[in-house]
């Protein structure tokens, strides 16, 4: 028997949501990757190659590299986990609450993600190179 847990109402900080926003839009995914992390979790062969294009999670082929690159930054900015079974950690990913609210929030507004601005793209640039272990 499973028991379900009523949906987190968490409230963030504005810079929390505008980081999140902006490394969403800055990401080289589609909406459609995100609102299926929504109710399944997503394995990265489904999201790289030309699986992703036909999907529609991504305009054009990327590398498994470059995604798992990606989707680690999504999570470190606290909008993705990695999924774990018995195992251990999976090659799978899902939305947090913080992503949920997100995708719905972009979901209400149309079919695409903002596009950012270049200075959006260049902060997140270096807000992502400064975050990297040295």
């Amino acid at each position: 028997m499973t028991t379900s847990t009523p949906p987190l109402n968490l409230t963030y900080t504005n810079n929390t949501l505008k980081r999140a926003e902006r490394a969403l839009g800055c990401a080289p995914f589609q909406l459609n990757l995100f609102t299926a992390m929504k109710t399944d979790s997503v394995p990265l062969p489904n999201i790289a190659g030309e699986r992703g294009v036909k999907q529609g999670y991504t305009l054009k082929p990327l590398s498994e590299q470059r995604v798992e690159k990606d989707l680690m930054w999504l999570i470190q900015v606290g909008l993705l986990r990695r999924e774990v079974d018995g195992q251990g950690i999976t090659d799978s990913f899902r939305l947090t609450p913080l992503g949920r609210q997100l995708v719905a929030k972009w979901k209400a507004q149309g079919e695409k993600l903002p596009q950012p601005s270049w200075w959006e793209r260049l902060v997140n640039k270096f807000t992502r190179w400064f975050s990297l272990p040295f």
